[in-house]
């Protein structure tokens, strides 16, 4: 992203311009009339953070109804053991500038909250005055059925969204944990992933456009609302996955996808290592075959997927299903997960023909590559296995306290060597350990330490340096997405420098000058951030 507009007008020049006036906007008149430049003047007022100083300046903005400062409305919004002194509940983005360029002015903090189910994701924010719940920004405002388009607010719940869409068939493939709680906006600046995207892509693939605000106060649109936008002009998809460091995201337009209206299965194979899973995952790929989802379930997975039942309702939805399943209705999975066994699991859809051909052929392909056994999953069966691959993260979160889960992100033809890496890092440290892999490449590893203590820490460190290091050395990159609070003054969440930090430093420049946005939660990112050797 060049940081001036080339002399010439060629079409690139055109991008180039674009995006320098996406990021640097005209001053935006509202509050005081400040333009951004006077916000990050000298002469900016000193930081208050008491909420009784707070409040009645946010009240005038979106009135006593909207700012919450009882120490119990706060509680639930507060991140790695710090809770904001006020809450603000905008409902326009017009209201969301005001509170930024306020914000900007008295030099506070602001972190954007959806439903509040990713906000462990990151570092301890290092200041931490104002929780933007964005909430109440949750309709749809725009929807073409026939053109698959879709624009809603960043506050819309993923399940309710979904629900409206199949109305017309359609849905948009975030099945994400949290389902039932989920908004698209917090979805979307957690980067957290779907089983789906092995059939359709990420939100990078599907996210066409966004309105957001920016450090500035500046409300600021990229993309737009068709499919096929000009190449450069997605600063949108910047947004993915930066924890709301960057902007504040206000409407997201989407692409929507027709929703599988024939029947659904499942697939289940057993294996007594992972040499077989990874096998019958290959064989999969190199075949006709077309799965909605394609899962490696560790043994440690398997075994609390076959104990536990997950606290969530809505565990059984599935794309073209609008249907709840209590967590008590869900029938026990142990008969398909044996915590000695690793097991590939895959989902797929069609007409009957095609459910023959499905069963069909992965019962060969696995008998292939060395299963011990397989099992077709049919309408009742498949929801609680299904269901239970969308939840992993939650589950895990129910299942331990102090359980630390990394997200891994490399080319599967990798993870034969990962896998065997990771179990000796763990052994070494004796902590228990489980994964999940995806198809596309992503690896979720949890460590369980047995006990929360100096010398569990101490372990815990080590090993996440280690793991830092195993992905870096073939090319992949990680994240600590969840870990116990205690742990993080020992670990960077998101590992070492890395050789992009420079131009890390100056999207978040341009995004956020007056460093308004979670400052701390994205450690690669301050302003102030060292120079890396």
């Amino acid at each position: 992203m060049p940081p001036s507009i080339p002399a010439k007008s060629s079409p690139s020049a055109k991008a180039a311009a674009k995006s320098a006036s996406v990021l640097n906007p005209p001053p935006v008149r509202g509050l005081h009339d400040l333009s951004s430049a006077s916000l990050l003047s000298s002469t900016v007022c000193p930081m208050t953070t008491s909420s009784t100083n707070l409040a009645p300046a946010l009240e005038a903005l979106l009135g006593a109804s909207r700012i919450f400062s009882d120490p119990a409305a706060r509680a639930v919004y507060t991140v790695d053991g710090i809770t904001p002194p006020i809450v603000a509940k905008p409902a326009t983005a017009e209201e969301v500038a005001e509170i930024v360029r306020f914000a900007a002015l008295e030099r506070l903090s602001l972190i954007p909250c959806g439903a509040r189910t990713k906000l462990r994701i990151g570092m301890p924010p290092s200041r931490y005055d104002v929780a933007l719940d964005m909430t109440a920004l949750n309709q749809i405002v725009h929807y073409d059925p026939g053109d698959l388009t879709l624009a809603a607010g960043a506050g819309m719940p993923i399940a309710k969204l979904n629900a409206t869409l199949f109305e017309h068939h359609q849905f948009l493939p975030l099945l994400v944990p949290w389902y039932s709680r989920s908004t698209i906006g917090g979805t979307l600046a957690s980067g957290i992933d779907s089983p789906l995207c092995q059939f359709y892509g990420t939100p990078r693939d599907f996210l066409i456009g966004a309105e957001f605000v920016t450090g500035s106060g500046a409300i600021t649109k990229s993309g737009g609302r068709v499919v096929k936008n000009v190449t450069g002009y997605d600063l949108h998809k910047l947004l993915i996955g930066s924890l709301g460091t960057l902007a504040v995201i206000t409407c997201l337009n989407f692409r929507t996808f027709p929703a599988p209206l024939a029947g659904s299965r499942g697939f289940v194979a057993s294996f007594s290592n992972a040499e077989g899973a990874l096998a019958l995952r290959r064989a999969i790929a190199q075949s006709p075959l077309t799965p909605l989802t394609l899962d490696i379930v560790s043994p440690g997975l398997a075994q609390i997927f076959a104990t536990q039942t997950p606290a969530t309702p809505e565990i059984a939805v599935f794309p073209g299903e609008n249907r709840d399943v209590g967590s008590s209705s869900l029938p026990p999975i142990g008969d398909w997960f044996h915590p000695c066994e690793w097991h590939l699991c895959a989902a797929f859809a069609g007409i009957p023909e095609v459910l023959d051909r499905y069963k069909r052929d992965l019962s060969r392909l696995a008998g292939e590559s060395g299963a011990i056994s397989t099992a077709i999953l049919d309408d009742t069966t498949r929801p609680a296995v299904w269901g239970r691959l969308r939840e992993t993260l939650s589950i895990l979160l129910e299942s331990s306290p102090i359980i630390s889960i990394f997200k891994l992100s490399v080319l599967p033809s990798h993870h034969a060597t990962l896998f065997s890496n990771l179990e000796e890092i763990a052994n070494r440290a004796s902590l228990a350990h489980l994964f999940l892999a995806r198809a596309g490449g992503t690896i979720y590893f949890a460590l369980l330490p047995p006990t929360a203590n100096d010398e569990t820490a101490g372990r815990f460190a080590e090993s996440s340096t280690q793991i830092f290091e195993s992905l870096s050395a073939v090319g992949g990159d990680t994240a600590l997405l969840f870990a116990p609070t205690s742990l993080k003054p020992r670990v960077n969440t998101w590992g070492s420098w890395r050789s992009d930090l420079a131009l890390m430093r100056r999207l978040k420049s341009a995004f956020d000058p007056a460093n308004v946005f979670a400052p701390g939660r994205f450690a690669q990112i301050p302003i102030s951030a060292p120079t890396p050797p």
